[in-house]
């Protein structure tokens, strides 16, 4: 079978390009970034992943410069690309003017190669702070961007190439056409599919898991559920066990949806746990992000842990499942070289222990959520449960902000004049919250401020000025519109950590949000839609404030903010303003990167 390697420099989407190549069915494998030139022989083509460190450094990750000797094509990606044309003698450099977060129009100065059968203009997705500044010999430019003249480079006699953007993710609008090419050039035959997947996990379950049982781990999610699935497929419902945790940060009236879903699932021998009161002690004064994730994360296992020992079962004979996903791993710095994102609750130092040990399976482990909802359509699970919106292991804990105190960036005022000196010429101002939210930028983690625009405005005009500001200014990495009150006359962060009132008005602001999308029809439009208490009262003492986050995406590595008919979104701001203790509501109008899906 042919096959194309991807070596692997730490960047957030190495995994997604394995993803895309297989979906062009062709064989693909994930390699460490410094593997040898001679292991890399058999491989029909080779990809240079992103990574987040710079070629320039010292101690950055390099790969074996006899790869540039194997007569096999090459092409990197992001920092791939300027590792290529580094190799080869060229300058590469931070640049500030051309860093670029988000979408960039390319002009394609030579339509062949992988360019072949593009437009004259191309939409492509950036993620970088470095750029190549000058050609390698034998080089030369068939893509530039108006930051950038050496975006995409190409040696034609050799077939090597080289792109600054990210063209794995969907929103490179060519993308897969582009890796259609370079896979062509490579010659590799097109024999890949899901059905062989499945095929070949069901054998490497059947030998991991040998005369053992699994304690499935499950939420009624799509991940853990398709997981379920597959492993009950391998082995036989009877020995699956399920557990279900009621962490106290489920939706309004969740767990008995969950239950519903996990019976008509299959899912037989069900354990159901209430460990809310366990939780919400453990989280008590905790404000951090990640050290509310790790908190939970240990807490799954311990609480696993005491069920085994009250049903008296063996822990030899069984393996902890889990259902977790290739974003999981990669956001919480699971590959040799990448960086942490977010620690995922499914990762947390315990639990890599346990997979050590080789005591934890995770079938779905090298899947993206689009591909696990193939695998669970064909594995015969409903519509409504492979395509229900993504929700996260920590439920709403990790869409609950905490705060110790009110904190803004250094100079914020002078940085409010600036930004709104150049918003002059349009109906809006800015201003900058004293809070903290995860993004990713370049492949590394930010915790930044969120920037709000305030006034009338289209979403076309705020993504265009979101994406500029927040390339442009260090101190931010999301932005937001405010939709009530009109205008922000004082902003008040309220000390708060996680307790039962908090997520009691959460969960009433989800569920009028989760409703309304399905009352209105736009919830499959919708890929996910998380809700956000952040704990800022607006023009009052009083009050936190909601922040409305959907967004348009296929495997959560990307994401576009969902821009919602504003008829509807003014109907829904209403039915918000009733809640009790609501001061305010702002719409998330930032992608991915700069900013993360979730807030942490």
């Amino acid at each position: 079978m042919d096959k194309i390697a991807i070596l692997d420099f730490g960047g957030q989407y190495a995994h997604l390009i394995a993803n895309r190549v297989r979906k062009l069915n062709v064989y693909s494998e994930i390699l460490d970034g410094e593997t040898p030139a001679s292991e890399l022989r058999d491989y029909k083509g080779i990809i240079l992943s992103g990574g987040p460190q710079s070629v320039y450094d010292e101690d950055s990750i390099k790969c074996d410069n006899g790869i540039l000797e194997l007569g096999v094509p090459l092409l990197g990606i992001c920092y791939g690309h300027q590792l290529l044309a580094y190799m080869q003698g060229a300058k590469v450099e931070a640049d500030k003017a051309c860093s670029e977060y988000g979408l960039a129009e390319m002009e394609v100065r030579k339509a062949e190669g992988i360019f072949a059968g593009l437009d004259f203009k191309e939409t492509v997705w950036m993620s970088h702070g470095d750029s190549v500044k000058s050609l390698p010999k034998g080089y030369e430019i068939i893509g530039s961007s108006k930051l950038g003249q050496w975006v995409a480079i190409a040696n034609f006699e050799k077939n090597f190439y080289g792109v600054q953007f990210h063209l794995e993710v969907t929103h490179t609008v060519s993308g897969m056409k582009m890796l259609d090419n370079f896979l062509s050039i490579c010659g590799v035959s097109r024999d890949w599919d899901m059905d062989r997947f499945i095929l070949n996990e069901i054998e490497l379950i059947k030998q991991k898991i040998g005369d053992k049982k699994v304690f499935m781990m499950v939420s009624g999610g799509v991940d853990s559920t398709v997981a379920y699935s597959l492993l009950a497929k391998s082995i036989g419902e009877e020995n699956v066990h399920g557990l279900f945790v009621d962490t106290g940060f489920l939706r309004l009236n969740e767990r008995e949806k969950v239950q519903n879903a996990l019976k008509n699932a299959g899912l037989k021998n069900l354990i159901v746990k209430d460990a809310s009161d366990i939780y919400f002690k453990a989280l008590n004064g905790i404000y951090h992000p990640e050290a509310k994730r790790k908190v939970i994360g240990d807490l799954f296992l311990r609480i696993q842990e005491q069920v085994v020992k009250d049903l008296n079962l063996n822990p030899d004979d069984w393996l902890i499942g889990q259902g977790t996903i290739y974003p999981d791993t990669i956001e919480s710095g699971g590959s040799k070289h990448s960086s942490t994102i977010k620690t995922h609750h499914n990762r947390v130092n315990r639990v890599l222990e346990l997979i050590e040990q080789g005591k934890i399976i995770e079938p779905l482990v090298q899947l993206y959520k689009d591909e696990v909802r193939a695998v669970g359509e064909k594995l015969g699970l409903s519509s409504e449960l492979v395509w229900r919106h993504p929700f996260p292991g920590p439920g709403l804990a990790v869409r609950c902000l905490c705060a110790q105190e009110e904190v803004f960036p250094e100079n914020h005022i002078y940085l409010e004049d600036n930004i709104n000196e150049t918003l002059k010429n349009t109906d809006l101002k800015v201003k900058i919250l004293p809070i903290f939210s995860v993004g990713v930028q370049g492949d590394y983690r930010s915790y930044k401020h969120p920037l709000v625009f305030i006034g009338q405005s289209s979403f076309f005009e705020l993504n265009n000025l979101a994406t500029d500001i927040i390339n442009h200014q260090r101190d931010v990495n999301r932005a937001l519109w405010l939709l009530s009150p009109n205008q922000i006359e004082s902003v008040k962060v309220q000390v708060s950590d996680l307790n039962r009132d908090r997520i009691a008005l959460l969960q009433k602001a989800d569920d009028v949000v989760d409703n309304f999308i399905k009352e209105k029809g736009i919830d499959k439009d919708i890929w996910q839609f998380p809700t956000v208490l952040i704990p800022v009262s607006i023009n009052s003492d009083v009050g936190e404030s909601v922040v409305l986050r959907p967004v348009e995406s296929s495997d959560a590595m990307t994401a576009n903010f969902y821009h919602m008919d504003l008829i509807l979104l003014n109907e829904l701001v209403d039915r918000l303003k009733k809640l009790d203790g609501i001061s305010a509501v702002f719409y998330d109008i930032t992608n991915k990167p700069p900013g993360t899906i979730e807030w942490e």
